[in-house]
């Protein structure tokens, strides 16, 4: 079973959270621009300190314009999101996707919409896969 306690130093906090959902959403930023678009108040050396453990947990990269630090997201949302996914499934199904999926489809946590939607998508990756095994053929 995979030691899920070897990944809870990348786990973020509230602040670091909010901050990733703003970088997410708006795009490269100052520390200054996402003190302005957070909900709370706070210092800018505050911020600038999250944005550091961030960089330190790998999920912003920093560029420097003018001696400006400008903060983007490493990943994009959905990677970081599949790769926490990952984690739970290593966890509390020893990497079985399967049984993750069919526990979500019997707890009927997905609606109509959405298990058509992944149905989809299943089918698609399907078909690409089954597009890759055919060797000399054009694409």
């Amino acid at each position: 079973m995979t030691d899920i306690s070897k990944d809870t130093g990348k786990d973020l906090g509230d602040l670091e959270r909010a901050v990733m959902q703003l970088i997410w959403a708006q795009g490269p930023m100052t520390a200054e621009a996402v003190r302005e678009h957070l909900a709370r108040p706070l210092k800018e050396s505050t911020i600038r300190t999250v944005l550091r453990r961030l960089e330190e947990k790998d999920f912003v990269t920093h560029t420097v314009d003018n001696r400006t630090y400008i903060y983007q997201a490493a990943e994009e949302r959905g990677q970081v999101a599949a790769k926490a996914v990952k984690r739970i499934v290593d966890w509390f199904c020893n990497g079985s996707l399967e049984e993750v999926l069919v526990g979500m489809v019997d707890s009927k946590m997905l609606d109509q919409r959405q298990l058509q939607a992944l149905s989809k998508k299943i089918e698609k990756a399907q078909d690409q896969r089954r597009e890759q095994k055919k060797p000399g053929e054009k694409k």
